[in-house]
């Protein structure tokens, strides 16, 4: 036997002599008998040519080497764990799972891109994280999610930390959103920036993208806001407005979703924001992930009432054309399928040039 060989069985047993300062109840926690997890330990420390644990206490404990070795040796575990989910999520998609990180605006505009995805890959666990927008992009670099659905002004596109890559799927406007009962119910004309004051509004803290970017809005413009209530939930939002006393900032699309709400414009009007397809570069991504990111192209096409065969997929920005008319001109992809000859297909292709997704 190679002597420089390791395996992960010896370093899970020194993990768990490690927890429970103990090799009796590693032993009972591992379903192992002592004299084998001890027999373990003691080949990893003569291989390693090191003390790593020290029996001389009533309770085991790491040495000073015993701690270095281990901080590695996990590090190392979770590598062959990764190794071993992308094995099981390989080819045919009939297992494996998907971490979304998302914001509670994302959570409602996504709903219907979820459930296909669960219909179309029903073998795949789809878990969702609801966060701020600010932890996403640390979620992702910390591993504790795959991909992240992002809400943010159209004018920052190129804010997101350059260890993300970053694909817009679609754009939406935000307006005054109020419920039936409100008086600015049936306004059919704009409602300008000293109307707006006057207005008890219920909004999310100022953790969340949407505040931000409202209150930015507010002092570009000389506006005071009456905000009456902070909340972390976009339900409770939605059902306060309903109540008819109170508004709020939301998406157009959420507004006119939601049964006893309506969209009131602003003048001046507030930035467009995208909604986007964000993941860590160079990470590994998984059949899963691919998926995920192939049905939500197809999906944004839906949202903005386009035929598919009019998007070339890698530029994210024709992802948020609606109709004939783009919110950003002159970085759309063409729509003649003749130029699209030799263009990758693959949403996720590392072939892109670097950047691609910031350069609007």
């Amino acid at each position: 036997m190679d002597r420089n060989l390791m395996f992960p069985r010896s370093i899970r047993y020194l993990a768990a002599v490690a927890e429970h300062h103990s090799f009796t109840r590693a032993a009972e926690v591992l379903y192992v008998s002592q004299p084998t997890l001890s027999q373990q330990i003691k080949q990893l420390e003569d291989l390693l040519e090191v003390q790593l644990l020290d029996r001389s206490g009533r309770t085991v404990r790491l040495t000073a080497a015993g701690e270095v070795y281990l901080q590695h040796a996990r590090r190392a575990l979770g590598e062959l764990d990764a190794g071993k989910r992308a094995i099981h999520e390989l080819q045919d998609l009939t297992r494996g799972s998907l971490r979304l990180g998302m914001t509670p605006i994302t959570d409602y505009l996504a709903t219907t891109l979820l459930d296909q995805f669960n219909a179309r890959y029903p073998g795949i666990t789809l878990s969702t994280l609801e966060m701020p927008q600010s932890d996403i992009e640390a979620a992702l670099a910390e591993d504790r999610v795959d991909l992240g659905i992002a809400f943010g002004s159209s004018t920052g596109i190129g804010d997101q930390s350059e260890a993300i890559d970053n694909h817009i799927l679609f754009v939406e406007t935000l307006n005054l959103a109020v419920g039936e009962g409100h008086p600015r119910a049936g306004q059919a004309g704009p409602l300008n920036g000293h109307a707006l004051e006057q207005e008890p509004l219920v909004l999310f803290n100022s953790d969340y993208a949407l505040r931000r970017h409202f209150d930015l809005y507010c002092l570009e413009h000389g506006i005071t806001p009456r905000i009456a209530m902070e909340v972390t939930s976009l339900s409770v939002i939605i059902e306060v407005v309903r109540l008819g006393r109170l508004a709020t900032i939301l998406p157009d699309s959420i507004s006119c979703s939601q049964q006893g709400l309506h969209s009131v414009t602003l003048l001046p009007e507030l930035p467009h924001h995208t909604i986007s397809l964000i993941c860590r570069k160079e990470a590994y991504k998984s059949p899963a992930c691919q998926a995920f990111g192939e049905l939500a192209a197809d999906w944004s096409a839906v949202v903005c009432r386009m035929q598919p065969r009019h998007r070339f997929r890698p530029c994210p920005m024709t992802d948020i054309c609606a109709l004939d008319k783009c919110k950003f001109p002159g970085t759309c992809a063409t729509e003649n399928p003749a130029e699209l000859s030799g263009r990758p297909a693959n949403y996720w292709d590392a072939s892109l040039e670097p950047n691609t997704t910031k350069t609007a």
